[in-house]
């Protein structure tokens, strides 16, 4: 369902040579930066599942960034949502698109960190 519009990445900047932190973290803060961008008003949307995957991908790869130690890297990049944006749309579809992003941005970004 979701697939055909999924947002770019972090495993699209796998490294196929190795590649340091320092290259790959300006590459996902300019992702995060574009998913919030393009998923603007979202809790208002939920019509649109792919605009709430978007946005859960975009806080899966911070909520990674801030455990790997890089929460002023992202603060400095944009203001954050509340803590979690998708409470009381859980069991929904829109609510179940946002987790499923989150959980996809968090285990993608740590993947790529993890191979720099």
């Amino acid at each position: 369902m979701l697939a055909s519009a999924l947002p770019s990445s972090p495993s699209a900047f796998r490294p196929t040579g190795l590649m340091s932190t320092d290259t790959i973290l300006p590459q996902l803060l300019e992702l995060i930066c574009d998913l919030y961008d393009d998923s603007q008003g979202f809790p208002d949307r939920t019509d649109d599942a792919q605009r709430w995957y978007n946005r859960g991908y975009a806080n899966g790869v911070i909520h990674a960034l801030q455990h790997l130690g890089y929460a002023r890297h992202v603060a400095a990049a944009l203001e954050l949502d509340a803590p979690d944006p998708s409470a009381g749309h859980e069991a929904l579809p829109w609510g179940r698109a946002y987790r499923h992003g989150w959980e996809m941005g968090r285990k993608e970004t740590y993947d790529v960190m993890e191979t720099s």
